[in-house]
């Protein structure tokens, strides 16, 4: 708050000045010293208010550019009550400041090239194979807050509250979405005060309940007055340049903190170039500014979701000019809008830290071809552009999205939160599929670079058993680029399990090595015979996975 005053007083100071014939003569007229100091302390408190309860109400930043806007107005009105040689002081800064507020309005068609420049990322073809001993965190956001709504009786007074924005996060080593428990108005908040906690479940496990963790939170976005969350941290950090809505944080103890990530603007009072995050107790509202090198390992998100669209704006945009982003268009690439947050998807990577996908797709109307994808850090900002197999044309997020609806037309389901990954050495699309009321059927997988090669199943990981086959009948393999080694082995069958689907059937099997392993009859036609007992030669794919790619196999005595 002391920040505030000091920079209120100055800038009223020199609304003041300009404002108050400082020669003491209106139109002639001398004022004597009483009337003149009476009314320079009256301008001074005037807008001293004026400013304060500006910054108060509307929450914007006292960055020195905000008083261009207000010199040209005040410096006129000065100019017109002073005589002489101040009059011209006073007019030749009316001229001054008119050009600055030319430049503060010219800066998005000038600055082009240094936003690109701060958003230029590094450029790699393939993101790294998928573990396909680990299941993606793809629990869709909607349906997550679709069941922490129902659960919402967990809830003491439930009529004052209602469920606040989701937030996917890993705690303790298990990946789970927060939603925080916020006011439902004014009146709510006037009795209540305080909020009770706030709801997490699982982002991996659909199945999961949620469950609401109690912990009273005075600082929050639906607080009013002095505990409204974004007032609160206006007031303690008055000159910093925010970008994007403070985000729920939760540390491994469950504490609840909220953050929000600050910056620099590119030039101007245009573009933004994140720096750090200001860190605040929910309870407490202690405040803290943390550059972005040492933000703590508890935050995952402390680039806004906001900020990192923007800056897929830019590198998609800006690769040359500004101008160019107009006309003609050469090089450009479109962020695509289909993400969860802001045009983007928090998602975590085999790494265990949160990145930010976004795909890129062709400017030009009815292309569904995706140009490239982008991961972003969530942490540090560092992002990184994929350009995807140069020789084959990916599908963008829009196009698999196309797809789901086209095969569930009849049920009128949709996709949600479409991520691109590597399975089995594939560029291949994960989507949760919803149905019209938000709850979950299913996950479904394409190929990005072959949209007739597609699965799904009830579970991510039934449905990367199912996409596996799919690749084999397509004609693709499973090996690629992915992790799993070659390997050779002659074992005894103990089980045998045959299931039909479409025009093959899938063999899975119980070896007496105590490993399980899958095959479709189109790759190794005589895999129908299998049966228990039988000694069987195969080369599979050693992916660690509970049932185990087989690309070749001969039964012993079989011919």
């Amino acid at each position: 708050m002391g920040q505030l005053l000091l920079i209120t007083a100055i800038g009223s100071l020199l609304i003041t000045l300009l404002l108050m014939p400082l020669s003491k003569k209106v139109r002639n007229k001398e004022l004597s010293s009483k009337t003149f100091t009476s009314l320079f302390i009256t301008t001074f408190i005037v807008s001293f208010i004026s400013v304060f309860l500006t910054v108060y109400i509307s929450k914007i930043d006292l960055n020195w550019t905000i008083f261009l806007y207000v010199i040209p107005v005040v410096a006129i009105i000065g100019a017109i009550f002073a005589v002489g040689k101040e009059q011209k002081v006073k007019s030749a800064i009316v001229l001054v400041s008119i050009i600055g507020i030319g430049y503060l309005v010219s800066a998005p068609f000038l600055n082009a090239d240094e936003k690109f420049k701060s958003s230029e990322m590094k450029e790699k073809t393939e993101i790294s194979p998928f573990d396909e001993t680990k299941t993606p965190a793809s629990v869709p956001p909607k349906f997550a807050k679709n069941k922490m709504k129902k659960a919402f009786g967990q809830v003491p007074n439930t009529s004052y509250y209602e469920l606040g924005n989701l937030q996917i996060q890993k705690v303790n080593g298990n990946y789970v979405y927060i939603a925080p428990v916020e006011f439902s108005g004014f009146f709510k908040w006037f009795n209540g005060k305080t909020t009770p906690g706030y709801f997490t479940m699982s982002a991996t496990d659909s199945s999961d309940n949620p469950k609401f963790v109690k912990a009273e939170m005075s600082y929050v976005p639906s607080a009013y007055l002095n505990k409204n969350l974004e007032r609160h941290i206006r007031l303690q950090n008055p000159s910093l340049i925010f970008y994007g809505d403070p985000q729920l944080e939760i540390d491994e103890e469950g504490k609840p903190y909220y953050i929000r990530s600050y910056g620099e603007f590119i030039s101007a009072r245009n573009g933004f170039d994140v720096k750090g995050i200001v860190l605040v107790d929910a309870e407490t509202g202690a405040t803290e500014k943390i550059a972005i090198a040492d933000v703590p390992e508890f935050i995952d998100g402390a680039v806004s979701p906001e900020a990192v669209s923007l800056q897929n704006s830019y590198y998609g945009n800006y690769v040359h000019g500004f101008w160019n982003s107009l006309v003609g268009k050469k090089d450009v690439k479109l962020p695509s809008d289909e993400g969860t947050e802001a045009n983007v998807s928090p998602i975590f990577m085999e790494d265990g830290e949160m990145y930010y996908f976004t795909d890129f797709t062709s400017p030009k109307e009815g292309v569904d071809s995706m140009l490239g994808y982008a991961l972003t850090h969530a942490r540090t900002g560092e992002a990184t552009y994929y350009t995807g197999n140069l020789e084959e044309s990916y599908m963008d997020s829009q196009g698999a999205l196309e797809i789901i609806e086209k095969k569930f037309i009849e049920k009128e389901w949709e996709g949600e939160m479409p991520i691109l990954y590597n399975f089995y050495g594939e560029a291949s699309w994960l989507s949760a599929v919803l149905d019209a009321n938000g709850f979950l059927q299913n996950y479904f997988i394409v190929s990005a670079a072959n949209p007739e090669i597609s699965a799904f199943g009830t579970t991510p990981n039934e449905a990367l058993r199912l996409y596996k086959t799919a690749l084999s009948r397509g004609g693709s393999t499973v090996d690629g680029t992915s992790n799993a080694e070659e390997a050779k082995a002659t074992v005894k069958v103990v089980r045998v399990y045959k299931e039909r689907v479409g025009d093959f059937t899938i063999v899975s099997f119980l070896a007496n090595t105590g490993e399980n392993f899958i095959v479709s009859t189109e790759v190794a036609p005589f895999a129908i015979y299998l049966q228990e007992g039988d000694q069987a030669t195969i080369t599979y794919a050693k992916t660690g996975e509970d049932f185990q790619p087989v690309k070749t196999l001969q039964i012993e005595g079989l011919k």
